[in-house]
């Protein structure tokens, strides 16, 4: 499975969903989450063949600058952030087995603790990732169709988790308890992204 077709693919069911993302982002927060995350998305689809060219450490550089440079608000900071981590792991790598995926991944929720300033429990997207890494890390002898089924039932656990939880970080916090009733609309990205991941896999 090309990198690249994992790009596509995740381009495509942000855009399906940019509205959705939007609406809850409307409920918590400044309602631009789905639109500028689809933006940041379809630009890093269009230089898909300049991706196609470049080791993974490039591309995933490449790809955190088209976020950071193209997604408004945090979002593009904070996933751009954990990207160009990601990047830094994978210098040298010419093939992505479990051990380098879970290294890239450890390092990708670093980068994004450092830039927004948060932990998992916080209602952001580190509670759709931090326990499917935590999977990735004790199930490495699974076999590929039931990791990814873990994986996606741990994700969407996660993203589910935030609807109860009182909002401690950006715009959401603002509303004190009133953020309580409503999914994170960083969770819900994070987890379409992991369920296409997934989902393509398969």
């Amino acid at each position: 499975m090309e990198l690249i077709t994992l790009i596509d693919k995740i381009a495509d069911r942000i855009y399906e969903n940019k509205d959705y993302l939007s609406e809850l982002d409307r409920e918590i927060g400044d309602s631009d989450h789905g639109v500028n995350l689809s933006r940041g998305f379809q630009k890093i689809k269009d230089e898909s063949e300049i991706l196609k060219s470049l080791n993974y450490s490039d591309c995933f550089n490449k790809m955190a600058m088209i976020l950071i440079s193209n997604v408004g608000g945090a979002s593009g900071a904070i996933y751009g952030t954990g990207l160009m981590k990601v990047a830094q792991t994978l210098k040298g790598v010419d093939i992505l087995d479990r051990n380098n995926i879970v290294k890239a991944a450890e390092a990708m929720v670093e980068g994004i603790k450092m830039r927004g300033k948060a932990q998992c429990g916080e209602k952001t997207m580190l509670d759709t990732i931090v326990p499917v890494v935590e999977v990735l890390k004790n199930n490495k002898e699974d076999s590929l169709d039931a990791l990814l089924k873990k994986i996606q039932i741990t994700a969407k656990d996660g993203m589910e988790s935030t609807e109860n939880m009182l909002a401690t970080k950006g715009r959401a916090s603002y509303l004190g308890a009133r953020s309580i009733g409503h999914i994170d609309p960083g969770a819900m990205s994070s987890y379409l992204i992991i369920d296409t991941i997934c989902k393509t896999l398969k």
